[in-house]
């Protein structure tokens, strides 16, 4: 949360089309934030290619798309959200396919819970990279948890998902000390 994620993934669709390279952008459907764009905190935007709902077969779906053109890159917002499935398929494209593919997405939830679709992208990455970005206290170093608030108020239980602006529902990145503090202070016992 707040590290750029999505900042990056626009950043990188706008040097692949500078040097007039074709790239396709996909995030799962379930992300109704934006609602067929991709957008960033900063209010940058695109128009996305190809909205993944939970039984598309995305590799099929990027041939279809691209048809007869040079695709050289993919680029996959919010890809915690994808199947499982649909990852393997994104791996078929790097590796049958000679496509890059490049995803951003959150590893854990609002539990500390690996989503289904990161699980995978864990299993099957070639490289990983962690964008990073700092917990509001400033002196435990790096949030590494997405704390999730309900009309203001920090909650640990719920469905996995739930889209941040829709129903009072935001998220702010806390370092493990604040994640635990709040949680004790809410009066759950402060496990991981």
């Amino acid at each position: 949360m707040n590290a750029g994620k999505t900042t990056s993934l626009l950043q990188v669709a706008h040097n692949y089309g500078r040097n007039g390279e074709l790239v396709l952008l996909i995030k799962p459907d379930i992300d109704t934030k934006g609602d067929d764009r991709v957008v960033s905190r900063l209010g940058i935007e695109r128009q996305v290619d190809i909205l993944a709902g939970p039984d598309l077969n995305v590799r099929t779906a990027v041939h279809e798309k691209v048809d007869d053109q040079i695709l050289r890159c993919a680029l996959v917002d919010e890809a915690q959200f994808l199947q499982p499935t649909q990852v393997d398929q994104l791996r078929e494209l790097v590796t049958l396919d000679g496509i890059v593919v490049i995803t951003y997405g959150l590893r854990t939830d609002f539990q500390t819970n690996l989503f289904p679709g990161s699980k995978r992208l864990l299993e099957l990455a070639d490289e990983i990279e962690e964008l990073k970005t700092m917990c509001r206290c400033m002196e435990n170093g790096k949030a590494i948890f997405n704390a999730r608030f309900v009309n203001g108020k920090m909650v640990f239980e719920g469905d996995q998902v739930a889209i941040d602006g829709e129903d009072e529902v935001t998220y702010e990145p806390l370092c493990s000390k604040c994640y635990l503090m709040e949680k004790q202070n809410a009066g759950h016992h402060a496990t991981i």
